[in-house]
């Protein structure tokens, strides 16, 4: 059996897709997940099963539907496939700086070479990107909220999510217990 986290896009965050962890723990544990734990209120989920990681998204991904009527899109790495990610980080002194302003998005699927061109192109002089695999990594150093940079690498229905550094290396801590 190994060790999943489990991403959840958009829960929590104003009035729609409100989910309780607890009822939320709850439910995976009856779909059969083991080891069940959340980090914070915004969809950060550690789980133990025997599947592949994308059967493992899938079945989250039915639970929330089933369960609370809520579909969002769901992204699940191993714990060692989350060791890489943090292993990879090309901007550690700026994680060091400020954990908060590094942003990780995890996908379901790698960029392609337009869509790289794009964020590079989206990003402020003060900002960095870079994209290793499935995951793009993120650098804004003033703020989120209004980077044109952070809006574009996340489109809408994409099945992908992003978490600062703070959260990245806190779900690998969980993983790794």
């Amino acid at each position: 059996m190994a060790r999943h986290v489990v991403l959840l896009r958009g829960i929590n965050l104003g009035p729609a897709n409100r989910i309780a962890m607890a009822e939320l723990r709850e439910a995976l544990t009856a779909a059969g997940f083991a080891g069940v734990r959340t980090y914070v209120q915004s969809g950060n989920i550690v789980v133990d099963s025997a599947h592949a990681p994308g059967e493992v998204a899938a079945s989250v991904k039915q639970q929330l539907v089933d369960r609370f009527e809520v579909d969002v899109p769901v992204v699940a790495r191993t714990a060692a496939e989350l060791a890489e990610v943090v292993a990879r980080n090309p901007f550690p002194d700026e994680a060091a700086l400020n954990p908060k302003a590094l942003q990780v998005t995890f996908r379901d699927d790698e960029a392609g070479p337009d869509a790289i061109a794009e964020l590079q192109a989206r990003a402020t002089p003060t900002e960095k990107v870079a994209v290793i695999g499935r995951e793009i990594y993120s650098w804004h150093p003033d703020g989120i909220a209004r980077s044109k940079l952070a809006l574009a690498i996340t489109p809408r229905k994409a099945a992908a999510t992003a978490r600062n550094w703070t959260t990245v290396t806190t779900l690998l801590e969980m993983a790794s217990a």
